[in-house]
Order: structure tokens, then C-alpha cells, then sequence
């Protein structure tokens, strides 16, 4: 049996104790010695059946501690023995060394086993081993035709990018060129209209000087008649052509800042474009073996791009486009500025020959003109009247509507206290938005009309005033003279 708390390395044998060996161990010389090997006990247990043990070369034994065991005399066996004669069995003194091979650690097989293990994991680790030794020569040639694609494919991607970049350059730099050349054109126009309006005031003073000789009548002569009128449209005519020239002028000092907006883009857009062009060419041109490369960590998490491929040709396409625009609206500022020149010319001997033939008929002219002046001032007069009616009627319906906006509004906010999930977006809760945004944009649209009513009105009683004060000058000029030869001068 074995014992709980021993190693298993120990074995015992059961059976009758003698009263002698309950008592003291005997001697060594006292034991009978035998010429041959007992067996070994059918009971004892082979320690070759105990792989796991702590221990080879040691056993334990259960002794009593009141036992003398230093009694023993020399001998390396005498404890063994005195151990054997304790539980009952006669051991010689003496052991052979066939004893003690049937106490040995492994058996031919286990030796056999241990060694097979070794060599299926010496070929399990030198195939794991060589495994990975073919995996990374793969991985390594893999790596390399990646990165030389890669890196053929980025040289491919930059030769294409010059091209792109030299293309957009030349037409820029051929879209600046026209832009040039039309601000000279621009400026040579803008120097003709400049030098048109000084030649316009010789006329102009001519057309004050007979108004001021006019200013000589004496008497009943001295009339705003339709002479004077033209003079003084005769002047106005001038002077508005003098504004218009001014005006198309003054759009041709903006259209030259346009144009010269434009050109900086444009030639700022050719700098960039340069400047780019010229960095990746030089990128274009690194190769493994080029000087100056170094590594730069993190700069493929960088990213300062500005724009993509699209935008960046838009961009440019729009800069040209821009400049095109500004190029067709330059050239149609100059036919502009030629148009009105010629129609200022036109306007102006126009005017002078209906100063020349408005005193012949002038009397005819003075009673259609009252007369019709008198219709008119009616119709404006009852429309004025009109008016007033719909503005108040106007007035009206906006208030009208205050009361169905307050309740509209009123619900809205009341069933906004609705508890939880009962604050429900719900076709009333549709309908009364919609009623509100209604009610408002009808709101809206009343106040604009009354907006312009009012300032129709405001126009209707302004041109009754001016229908007044002209039909005053024409009864007055109706009820005096008609002039003198001298109108004729």
C-alpha cells in the first residue's frame, strides 16, 4: 500500500510484523547472507512505471522515529537491509548490479518513444523553419515587384501630370496673350470716347448761348414755348450724351480692372503652374540612386492638398473661361462705346433740326398738347381716386387677417404642451404649420401690394402735379402772344 503525502518512488510490502522487529532493528553482522539475487517482491511496484517521480536515485521508508538507525554498522546497503528486516523480509547485505538494473529510469521502449518524439520534432521545426524561410524569400520577391510597380505606376502618374500641367500652362499663357492684346484695344477705345466727350461741350454752349439770347425778349414775347423746350432738350440731349459717354467711360475703367483681374490670375495661375510643373519634374526624375532623397515620417499622413484632379482642372478652366468672358464683354464694350458715339451724333443733329422746324408749328403743338394734358390729368385724377379706395380696401384685409393668424398660432403653441410621445407631428399639427406659413405669405403678399399702391400713388399724384403746372403753362401760353421773328433767330 502507499501512503497519502509520500512520493510514489517509495514502495511497501504488507503483511505479519515479528514481535523482534516491532522491537529494534538488528545488526548488520547478524544477518544471513545469501550467495544468489532474490527476486524482486510481487507486491514492489517497478519505479520505471513512475516517470513523473521528483526523484531517481532516492526512496523513502516508514521508521519509527524511537528506532536506533545509526546503530547500523558500515556499509552503504545496511540501512536497506535494516529497512527489509523491519517489514518482514529477508534481504542479503550484499546487492549485484543485476538488482539494481531492474530499478532503472526508462525502459527501451520509453527510449525508443523519446527518440522518435525528437526526431518527428526535429522535422516538424525544420518544416515550420523552412516554411517560413520560403514564405519570406515569396514575401520578399512579392515586396519588391509591389514597390518597383508602385513605384512605376507613381513615375507614370507624374510624366502624365507634366503633360497635364504643360497643357493647361500653354493655353493660359495663350489666353493671356489675348487678354492683352484686348486691354490695348480696350484702352485705344476708351481714349476715342475720352477724346468724343471733350468735342461734345462746343455744342452744348452753343445750344446755352440761344437760350440766353432768348432771355433779350421784351414783353409778351418772353414764353416757354416749344423753341425753348427744344433748346432746352437740345441741351439735355447733349448732356445726357455727355453722361452717356461718361457712363460707358466709367464701365470701361471697370472693365479694364476686370481685364486686369483676370490677366494676374491668369498669370498667377501660369506661375503656379510653372512652379509645379517644375517640382514634379523633378519628382519625375528621382530615381533610387538620385541624391537628396531622405525619409520623411508621417508625410503620407499629410495631406495639404487643396484641390482634386477635377478641381484642379476646373479651376484653370474656369480662370480661362473667366478671361474669355471678360474678353467677349470687353469686345462688346467697345461696340458699345461705338454705338453710342454714333448715337449720340445721331441724337444730337436730330435735336438741332427739331429746334430749326419747332417754331412753325409750335402753335398747333401748344393746343393739342393742352388739350391732351387735360385728359390725362381726368384719368389721372380718377385713378388717384381708385387708388386711395384699393389702398384702404388693402389696409382692410390685412387687418382681416390678424385674427385667423392669432388663433392658427394660438393652437400651434397650445398643443405644444401635449405630453410625451402625444406630441405627435400629426396632420392637424401639418395643416395649422401650413395655415400659419399661409395666413403669413398672404400677409406678405397684401403688404407688398399695399407697398405698391402706395407708391403708385405716390407716382399718379406726382405726375398730377406735373399735368397741373403743365397745363397752367399751356393756357397761359395759349392766352398770350405766340412769339416774335426774333424766336426764329
Amino acid at each position: 500500500m502507499e501512503y497519502l503525502g509520500h512520493t510514489q518512488t517509495a514502495s511497501y510490502t504488507t503483511g505479519p510484523r515479528t514481535a523482534q522487529s516491532a522491537c529494534f532493528l538488528p545488526a548488520v553482522g547478524a544477518q544471513k547472507t545469501f550467495d544468489t539475487m532474490p527476486g524482486p517482491s510481487p507486491l514492489r511496484r517497478s519505479l520505471t512505471s513512475l516517470p513523473w517521480r521528483p526523484s531517481t536515485y532516492y526512496q523513502t521508508a516508514k521508521v519509527s522515529p524511537t528506532t536506533a538507525l545509526m546503530q547500523s554498522q558500515s556499509g552503504p546497503l545496511s540501512a536497506r537491509a535494516n529497512l527489509a528486516e523491519l517489514e518482514g523480509i529477508k534481504v542479503p547485505p550484499v546487492f549485484s548490479a543485476a538488482r539494481n538494473a531492474l530499478y532503472t529510469r526508462y525502459t527501451p521502449n520509453d527510449w525508443m518513444s523519446a527518440n522518435l518524439s525528437n526526431y518527428s520534432v526535429s522535422d516538424r521545426v525544420r518544416g515550420n523553419a523552412e516554411r517560413i524561410r520560403y514564405d519570406t524569400l515569396r514575401l520578399c520577391r512579392e515586396g519588391e515587384d509591389r514597390t518597383k510597380r508602385a513605384q512605376e505606376e507613381s513615375g507614370k502618374r507624374l510624366g502624365e501630370r507634366v503633360t497635364d500641367i504643360n497643357f493647361w500652362k500653354t493655353e493660359l499663357q495663350h489666353e493671356t496673350d489675348n487678354m492683352v492684346s484686348e486691354i490695348s484695344s480696350l484702352q485705344e477705345a476708351k481714349r476715342i470716347a475720352e477724346k468724343a466727350l471733350g468735342e461734345t461741350e462746343n455744342p452744348l454752349h452753343v445750344a446755352q448761348e440761344c437760350l440766353y439770347n432768348r432771355e433779350k425778349r421784351q414783353g409778351i414775347d418772353l414764353v416757354h414755348d416749344l423753341v425753348e423746350k427744344d433748346l432746352l432738350r437740345e441741351v439735355d440731349v447733349i448732356k445726357q450724351c455727355q453722361d452717356k459717354i461718361r457712363a460707358v467711360i466709367d464701365k470701361a475703367n471697370v472693365q479694364l480692372n476686370l481685364n486686369r483681374a483676370a490677366q494676374h490670375e491668369l498669370e498667377k495661375d501660369t506661375a503656379d503652374k510653372f512652379s509645379a510643373q517644375h517640382l514634379d519634374e523633378k519628382c519625375h526624375g528621382l530615381r533610387n540612386t538620385s541624391g537628396g532623397i531622405a525619409f520623411h515620417n508621417g508625410i503620407e499622413q499629410l495631406d495639404r492638398t487643396l484641390s482634386v484632379p477635377e478641381t484642379w482642372a476646373k479651376f484653370s478652366n474656369e480662370n480661362i473661361q473667366r478671361s474669355q468672358a471678360e474678353r467677349a464683354a470687353s469686345k462688346n464694350l467697345r461696340a458699345e462705346l461705338d454705338k453710342v458715339l454714333n448715337d449720340c451724333a445721331n441724337d444730337m443733329w436730330k435735336q438741332f433740326n427739331c429746334v430749326n422746324t419747332a417754331l412753325s408749328e409750335r402753335v398747333q403743338e401748344c393746343t393739342d398738347a393742352r388739350n391732351k394734358l387735360q385728359t390725362h390729368l381726368d384719368k389721372v385724377l380718377q385713378e388717384v381716386f381708385d387708388m386711395e379706395k384699393n389702398i384702404e380696401f388693402l389696409k382692410k384685409s390685412i387687418k382681416d387677417k390678424e385674427a385667423p393668424y392669432q388663433v392658427a398660432q394660438t393652437r400651434l403653441e397650445t398643443r405644444i404642451h401635449r405630453p410625451n410621445v402625444e406630441l405627435c407631428r400629426d396632420p392637424a399639427q401639418h395643416r395649422l404649420v401650413s395655415e400659419v406659413q399661409e395666413i403669413r405669405e398672404t400677409v406678405e403678399q397684401l403688404q407688398a401690394k399695399l407697398r405698391e399702391a402706395e407708391n403708385a400713388l405716390q407716382h399718379l399724384l406726382k405726375t398730377k402735379s406735373a399735368l397741373e403746372q403743365q397745363e397752367l403753362l399751356k393756357g397761359l401760353l395759349l392766352v398770350t402772344s405766340f412769339g416774335s421773328p426774333e424766336c426764329f433767330n
